[in-house]
């Protein structure tokens, strides 16, 4: 922008000291000349007034460029602007640092001198030639002081003058490089924090595993002592089937078969076959579920979301809290007459839900008979489906309350919780879309609630 150049502050001659008295002109009366000083002490006064105002005027203007040279040197963002043939008239001190020169070197040059590669010269002059009013924005790489190419992405926008004529094109870009840099950075950190998360949740399973495991060994002695014995007794029976069969073959009397059949009780050991095959294969088959329920509760989960009967889930929970219990606690539950149809995964919600049954249990094991139980309950309406748990033990501390979600937080003997669990939970039911809440009871214990959205299956 043009320096101003002041009117010269010299002053004007008073224009009574150059005439001669109006009595020395012929032709011209005294009023006329008092008329001609009037008005030319007008425009003297005029002219006064016109200084100052420019003087002013002046004044301002050197403030605005001060005030655009500040913004112009704070600016972070590279600054180049142009004229209609793309040559630079004006740079900042981003660009100079960015590209290592100064201004007076480059202001002349075509912006195309900026450009790492005729990719960016292309879209560049397709910008610049383009007639958006509101500009457009690309991404251009620069020759950066090292000559080195640097990606910005580059606002183009068209400087407009009067009768909005274009006068030329003000370019600003923004770096993206070390934006796209901490983009990836954010990126692994949220992939190893998933994977903590996963390393986390799985940890807690194996901690309500381990609870899990008195009682599922009680469990499968069970069948496995049934499956061994009728498996003894098949070993019996088919040695004197083989006895017996060998007689035969052997072609013996018809008398000496019949005490040898009568002797081995083949008749009896006919009869008794089927049944001991049929409890065989069911104490086999009742070891092999166990055994696949606890693999698939074991199993590191692949967070799939499917529609469920969120039902059936809360059975298999307490099936397995009940396994669990060194000492027998009261489930109460009553399954719903309506479905409670939710989306979300099964071994997820599963986790949840023996938590919560383990945590009840905990808190009534020390109670007198008559407060040591645990109640479930589901209901479902248009949009939610909410599982309570409630127990009859003391409560939860009022100090306590507003912590039991924090990770690590458990009042729990040392050795005895992680304070994760509920903490792991809150987590699964959020990603879920749900809400997981706990508070003390009126009338009982404490009180989890856990919502989740109605998703009724197509």
């Amino acid at each position: 922008m043009a320096s101003r150049h002041p009117l010269p502050t010299r002053p004007l001659p008073d224009p009574r000291s150059s005439l001669d008295r109006p009595s020395s002109l012929e032709g011209i009366d005294e009023t006329a000349w008092l008329d001609v000083i009037q008005k030319m002490e007008q425009v003297y006064t005029q002219l006064i007034d016109d200084e100052v105002k420019l003087e002013h005027k002046n004044a301002e203007l050197e403030l605005q460029q001060q005030f655009i040279a500040s913004v112009m040197a704070s600016m972070s963002d590279v600054l180049v602007v142009c004229d209609r043939s793309g040559r630079i008239e004006q740079v900042n001190r981003a660009l100079c640092e960015l590209v290592g020169g100064c201004e007076a070197e480059l202001i002349g040059q075509p912006v195309a001198c900026l450009l790492a590669d005729e990719a960016s010269q292309e879209r560049a002059q397709w910008a610049m030639q383009s007639s958006a009013g509101q500009g457009v924005v690309i991404e251009l790489n620069l020759l950066d002081r090292h000559g080195q190419p640097l990606s910005v992405d580059a606002s183009c926008t068209p400087r407009l003058g009067g009768a909005r004529r274009r006068l030329g094109t003000v370019w600003v870009g923004r770096q993206t490089g070390e934006l796209k840099r901490a983009y990836q950075e954010l990126q692994a950190a949220h992939a190893a924090l998933k994977r903590t998360q996963q390393q986390l949740l799985h940890s807690e399973k194996m901690a309500s595993l381990g609870q899990l495991v008195a009682g599922v060994a009680h469990e499968l002695n069970n069948p496995i002592s049934f499956v061994l014995g009728n498996t003894h007794a098949l070993q019996k029976y088919g040695s004197r089937l083989q006895s017996y069969l060998g007689a035969v073959h052997g072609q013996r009397p018809e008398a000496e078969l019949r005490a040898l059949r009568q002797q081995l009780r083949i008749d009896h050991l006919l009869s008794d076959l089927p049944d001991l095959m049929a409890g065989t294969l069911e104490g086999a088959q009742r070891t092999a579920d166990i055994v696949q329920g606890l693999k698939r509760f074991s199993a590191m989960d692949r967070q799939e979301r499917q529609p469920l009967e969120l039902a059936g889930v809360i059975e298999r929970a307490i099936e397995w809290v009940q396994k669990g219990q060194p000492e027998p606690v009261p489930l109460r539950w009553q399954r719903p007459d309506t479905a409670l149809p939710v989306q979300g995964s099964a071994g997820q919600l599963q986790q949840v839900l023996m938590n919560l049954l383990q945590n009840a249990c905990y808190a009534v094991a020390t109670q007198p008979p008559a407060r040591r139980w645990v109640e479930i309950s589901a209901v479902a309406d248009a949009s939610q489906v909410r599982v309570t748990v409630l127990d009859g033990g003391a409560g939860i501390a009022p100090e306590h309350l507003s912590r039991i979600f924090d990770p690590f937080f458990t009042t729990k003997p040392v050795g005895q919780g992680t304070g994760l669990g509920l903490s792991i939970s809150y987590g699964i039911v959020e990603e879920h879309g749900g809400q997981l809440s706990g508070r003390n009871s009126a009338h009982a214990g404490a009180e989890f609630e856990l919502s989740l959205p109605r998703v009724d299956a197509p």
